[in-house]
C-alpha cells in the first residue's frame, strides 16, 4: 500500500526522526521490518507499525527474528529491516549478521540504544553497541541523537539512504544503525515537535528519493572476446557451479548452459544451485561428480586443462581435493568482491555475472562436437546416476540419504526447499537427482552454521509458496524458538525432519572411532519428543512408517500452517550405507 502523502510523527522529536527514517527507507524499497519488543526502540516500532507501507512483524526472541528477516531477504533479494531495543538484545542478531555477509543477503539491522550520556555509568541495559558486529557489516554508523533541527532531518534523510544502498552495493549484505533515543520513548506530545509540522514541506523533503539502481562491475566486450578465446581452444575443460541462489534460476542455468555448449565442456553442478532442477536445459550436466572422482582411474584420467568456476565451490571435499591436484587454468566467474578461491591456486577473478558473460559472448557458427574427454564425463553420469537412482529406489528401510533423493522426485514444481547444514546438505549433493520440477534450493551456506534453521525456513515460506524443510534433528531443536512465529507466519512450510539422535555429521569424521568422549560430547544425543513438542506450540505433527507414507504426503502441500514430519534412522548404520555406496558404485 502506498501512502497518499508523507507520514510523519509530529507529536514528540523522537516520533519524528524514527517517522522520517522510516519514510526514506520506504521510498527507497523497504516492504518488511521484523519488531522484537523493547522499551529504547518504541520510537522505531509505533514508526515502522504507522507505516501502512511497511508489513511490521512481531518476533519475540532476538536471534529467531534475525534468521527470520535473513529467510524474507533470502526470498525477495530486498533488505528486510530487523529492530531490536539496547543492551544485549542486539548481541542475538550476531548469528544472522554473519551469515547475510558471508552469504551475501541484504539486511538493515536497527539497535536501538542509550543516549552518550547514560553510557558508562551503569544504566540499565546500556552496553557497547559501537560497532557491535565487527566487521561484517557492508557499513555502519551510529546516527546522532534525534533532534528536530531541519539541517539534522537532512543528515538523517541521507544517512538512511546510504544506508539502504550498502545493503546491496557493493555486493549484498547487513548494513547496521545504531540509534540513541532520550525520553521520552513513548509518543508523549512536545509543543515544539507540533510547532514544526505547520512549514515542514513533506513532500519536498522526500520528492528525490528513489530506489537504488546498484551498479555492477562489467566485462567488456573486448575483455569478453579475449576470454573466450582462450577457452575455446580447450577440449579437456570443465566448467564447476557451486552454491547459488539468483533471482531468476532459469535465466541462470539458461548462460550456464549457453557457455557449456559453446565450449563443449561438461558442468558439474552441485545440488545447492538450480542446475539439477532445470536438467533438460543443459545436456552436459554432471551429476554423479563426487563418486566418479572417488575412483582412483577416472579421477586421474579426467583431470582438467581448464576450469571455470561459477560462485563459491561445491560443498565436495573430494571434488576440492581433485581440483587442487588438477593444478588447471582457472577462472572464477562472480559479479562480487569476495575471495571465492579456498584452493589458493592462481586463479582469475572475472567480475561479472554469468548471465551478463553469456549474453556478451560471440557464438561460434556451430557447437564443438562432443570431444573425448565430455564423452567420457558424460558416459560416466550416466552410469552412475542409473545405479544411484535404482538403488535409492529399491530401499525400504529407513536410509537417512533417501528422504534427499525422494525430495527430487515427488515435490510439487517451484517449491522453495531450505537445506539445513550438516548431513542434508551432503546427501542432496550426493543423491539428488536431476529434473526439471524447478524446485526453489535455500541455504545458509555463508557461515555454514546450524543457527536459526527453522526461523530462516520459515522467512523464505512466507507469502511465497508453499515450502519444505530438510533438517537434523540437533539443527531444528537448536532453533525451536523459532516456533514462536508460528501465529505471525503467512504460508505454509512442511518440516521433514531426520531423527538420527544426534549429530550424524560426526559420525563421517574421525572422532568417532574415540568413544568416549564421541557419543557424549559430539554425537550429544537427544531425548525429546518432537510429537508433544509440535502439540505445545500447535503444530501438526505425523511420524513417518513408510516411504509411500512420505511421498504421499509431499505430492501436494497444504497452504498453510507448519508441520513436522519426523523420520526416525539410525546414524551409524546411515554412515556406513553413504560410504559403500559412494565408494562403491564405480568399482
Amino acid at each position: 500500500m502506498q501512502p497518499s502523502q508523507p507520514l510523519i510523527d509530529f507529536r514528540n522529536t523522537n516520533t519524528v526522526w524514527a517517522s522520517i527514517l522510516v519514510e526514506t527507507l520506504w521510498r527507497s524499497g523497504l516492504r518488511r521490518a521484523i519488531l522484537c519488543p523493547g522499551s529504547r526502540s518504541t520510537p522505531l516500532t509505533i514508526a515502522f507499525t504507522r507505516h501502512p507501507g511497511i508489513e511490521s512483524i512481531p518476533v519475540l526472541d532476538e536471534r529467531s527474528a534475525a534468521f527470520f528477516a535473513l529467510g524474507l531477504a533470502k526470498q525477495s533479494a530486498i533488505a528486510t529491516a530487523l529492530v531490536c531495543t539496547s543492551g544485549t538484545a542486539g548481541a542475538n542478531f550476531y548469528p544472522a549478521a554473519i551469515e547475510a555477509r558471508e552469504s551475501r543477503v541484504p539486511l538493515l539491522v536497527l539497535t536501538a540504544d542509550r543516549p552518550p550520556e547514560l553510557r558508562d555509568c551503569h544504566a540499565g541495559q546500556a552496553i557497547d553497541q559501537v560497532k557491535f558486529y565487527g566487521d561484517y557489516p557492508n557499513w555502519y554508523a551510529e546516527l546522532a541523537t534525534p533532534s528536530l533541527d531541519r539541517s539534522l532531518l537532512q543528515y538523517l534523510r541521507e544517512t538512511a539512504i546510504r544506508a539502504w544502498r550498502h545493503t546491496l552495493f557493493p555486493v549484498p549484505g547487513p548494513v547496521h544503525l545504531n540509534l540513541p533515543f532520550r525520553d521520552p520513548l513513548a509518543p508523549l506530545p512536545q509543543p515544539e515537535a507540533a510547532a514544526l509540522a505547520p512549514d515542514f514541506d513533506a513532500e519536498g523533503f522526500f520528492a528525490s528519493i528513489r530506489p537504488p539502481q546498484c551498479p555492477q562491475w562489467e566485462l567488456s566486450d573486448v575483455a569478453i572476446a579475449s576470454v573466450l578465446s582462450q577457452w575455446q581452444p580447450c577440449d579437456r575443460g570443465a566448467i564447476v557451479a557451486g552454491v547459488a541462489q539468483p533471482p531468476d534460476p532459469q535465466r541462470y542455468c539458461e548462460a550456464i548452459a549457453i557457455l557449456s555448449q559453446t565450449l563443449g565442456w561438461p558442468v558439474l553442478a552441485e545440488a545447492l544451485s538450480p542446475l539439477r532442477n532445470f536438467a533438460r536445459l543443459n545436456p552436459y550436466l554432471i551429476s554423479t561428480y563426487d563418486p566418479i572422482l572417488r575412483h582412483p582411474t577416472h579421477a586421474d584420467r579426467l583431470k582438467p586443462e581448464m576450469v571455470v568456476q561459477i560462485g563459491p565451490l561445491p560443498t565436495s571435499k573430494v571434488l576440492r581435493s581433485w581440483l587442487a591436484s588438477a593444478q588447471a587454468q582457472h577462472w572464477i566467474v562472480d559479479p562480487g568482491d569476495r575471495n571465492l578461491n579456498p584452493l589458493h591456486d592462481r586463479a582469475v577473478h572475472l567480475p561479472t555475472a554469468i548471465e551478463a558473460l553469456a549474453a556478451r559472448r560471440s557464438p561460434a557458427s556451430t557447437p564443438p562436437l562432443p570431444s573425448a574427454y565430455l564423452k567420457t564425463w558424460l558416459d560416466l553420469e550416466r552410469q552412475g546416476r542409473s545405479r544411484l537412482d535404482e538403488t535409492i529406489a529399491a530401499l525400504d528401510a529407513a536410509i537417512e540419504p533417501k528422504a534427499a533423493w525422494l525430495l527430487s522426485q515427488v515435490l510439487p514444481p517451484a517449491t522453495p526447499l531450505f537445506i539445513a547444514n550438516s548431513m542434508p546438505v551432503r546427501d542432496l549433493e550426493w543423491f539428488w537427482s536431476p529434473g526439471n520440477r524447478h524446485v526453489r534450493p535455500f541455504v545458509n551456506r555463508g557461515a555454514n552454521g546450524i543457527d536459526g534453521t527453522l526461523s530462516t525456513a520459515l522467512g523464505i515460506c512466507h507469502r511465497d509458496r508453499p515450502g519444505v524443510l530438510l533438517t537434523g534433528d540437533l539443527a531444528f531443536l537448536h532453533d525451536t524458538n523459532g516456533l514462536l512465529i508460528s501465529r505471525q507466519f503467512v504460508g505454509h512450510l512442511t518440516v521433514i525432519l531426520i531423527n538420527n539422535n544426534g549429530g550424524g555429521i560426526f559420525e563421517m569424521l574421525p572422532i568417532a572411532q574415540f568413544d568416549p568422549p564421541f557419543e557424549t560430547f559430539f554425537a550429544t544425543p537427544q531425548a525429546v519428543d518432537f510429537g508433544q513438542l509440535c502439540a505445545a506450540y500447535g503444530i501438526e505433527y505425523q511420524a513417518i512408517a513408510t516411504w509411500t507414507q512420505l511421498e504421499a504426503l509431499l505430492h501436494s502441500l497444504p497452504d498453510r500452517g507448519i508441520r513436522l514430519l519426523e523420520v526416525r534412522t539410525d546414524r551409524r548404520h546411515d554412515t556406513l550405507w553413504r560410504r559403500d555406496c559412494l565408494s562403491d558404485l564405480f568399482l
